[in-house]
């Protein structure tokens, strides 16, 4: 029983090691630093990056291009894959600071790279544990702390406005983290509540069918990156 278990283990492990590969090696372009209108800047991760779809679909609609600093792996805060949001913003500010819209994600690889290495944080529900763990818990509420900060730095920058998209449930074999995305999106709801800054969450749960999510259980297809910029347009037009 034990070499069966470290068998699965190891397996588990490889998995998550060609999850992670295959963001870097997918995770479309590097940051897209001069456009049209460098005042409007998109932060955050797969959702935006992976195919780019969400970014195109806006600016087409604009007929203007935008800054953009999205990384596929980009975890809110530290992180192993790729700059994270917080250095998204950093960059961005860096190259130019006259930031007037923000556009972004951020915070679900916080959950889900941890659970595709053997979910240290008990972050996925089991028919042997119904709910998520205090420290799945904690590791949330750690994020809505950063998120808090981001934002407030963000109002202090001189941001006026930032448009955060949330996170649609996750379906098949992802589908027992829904537990963990329903309180991280909570939390990204309140974190926009609770900051100084002009935050507008957007939140897309039930809205994503799974037949408009990849094989891979996270991303979205093109139908599903045209409904969550569908979800965007209407708050973000008005500031063009």
């Amino acid at each position: 029983m034990t070499f069966v278990k470290h068998s699965v283990q190891a397996m588990k492990a490889l998995l998550a090691a060609g999850f992670m590969l295959s963001l870097i090696a997918c995770g479309g372009s590097n940051y897209v630093e001069n456009a049209d209108r460098n005042e409007i800047v998109t932060l955050g991760d797969s959702i935006f990056d992976l195919s780019g779809d969400i970014q195109r679909f806006l600016e087409d609609r604009a007929g203007q291009t935008f800054r953009d600093y999205t990384l596929s792996g980009a975890e809110l805060s530290g992180g192993i894959v790729a700059n994270s949001v917080e250095r998204q913003y950093s960059d961005a500010k860096a190259t130019d600071g006259n930031i007037e819209t923000i556009v972004m994600d951020g915070g679900g690889n916080d959950i889900l790279i941890p659970a595709m290495i053997l979910d240290p944080y008990g972050c996925r529900t089991h028919w042997w544990r119904w709910s998520i763990s205090s420290s799945c818990r904690n590791l949330i509420n750690d994020q809505y702390v950063n998120l808090v900060n981001l934002l407030n730095q963000m109002d202090n920058d001189g941001v006026d406005n930032v448009i955060y998209l949330g996170y649609y449930e996750l379906p098949r074999g992802n589908a027992n983290l829904t537990q963990a995305v329903n309180l991280g999106d909570d939390k990204l709801g309140q974190a926009c509540a609770n900051t100084t800054a002009n935050c507008t969450f957007l939140d897309p749960r039930g809205m994503v069918p799974a037949n408009h999510v990849l094989d891979d259980n996270i991303h979205p297809t093109s139908e599903g990156s045209l409904t969550l910029a569908d979800l965007i347009w209407p708050k973000l037009q008005p500031l063009l």
